[in-house]
């Protein structure tokens, strides 16, 4: 059985590009890998909560995959360790932030992994370029992503902003570089 499953990636210290192109590389390598279905344009944003820190690179990466949500909960916390993520702060700068988002249509408030992810319905960093890669996403008991990014729009007024980078392409592992 395959799941579908959304995994948002962060990083703001450090080569930022680099480090978000060997994340996607990292989560689609190796044996019972999940298979990339989309990996969404990389965006430029600003921190939200936490010290003051410099700006992140964002982007979403949309798989299916042949295991279970604590599998690939794994797979994201195995890749933050390749890039030495330190949890030292809570919403501090890090080398690399992965999420999962979603799993299918689970709704669970396990305390290890709560999907969906408690916040990715406030976070316009996950759900703009989650649209990009799929105009009818939902998240999982909360809606649609394009409402949900409408309401967060509104709401923010702005205290969210995104930059969509064209000049920063990330690419899936046999994929030319885009």
């Amino acid at each position: 059985m395959v799941t579908r499953a959304v995994l948002s990636l962060g990083s703001n210290l450090g080569d930022r590009r680099a480090t978000l192109q060997g994340a996607v590389d990292h989560l689609l390598a190796g044996p019972d890998a999940p298979t990339a279905v989309a990996l969404s344009p990389v965006y430029e944003t600003a921190p939200v909560g936490g010290p003051e820190q410099g700006a992140f690179l964002n982007v979403v990466l949309v798989v299916d995959t042949p295991g279970t949500a604590r599998g690939l909960l794994e797979r994201a916390q195995d890749a933050e360790r390749a890039f030495e993520r330190v949890r030292e702060v809570r919403w501090g700068p890090r080398t690399l932030d992965v999420d999962v988002i979603a799993f299918g249509d689970t709704v669970d408030e396990d305390p290890v992994l709560t999907l969906p992810h408690p916040r990715a319905h406030l976070r316009a960093f996950v759900l703009r370029p989650w649209l990009d890669t799929d105009p009818a996403a939902i998240v999982p008991g909360r809606g649609p992503v394009a409402a949900l990014l409408a309401t967060v729009e509104e709401d923010t007024a702005g205290e969210q902003e995104l930059t969509r980078r064209d000049d920063l392409r990330l690419r899936t592992p046999g994929e030319a570089e885009r």
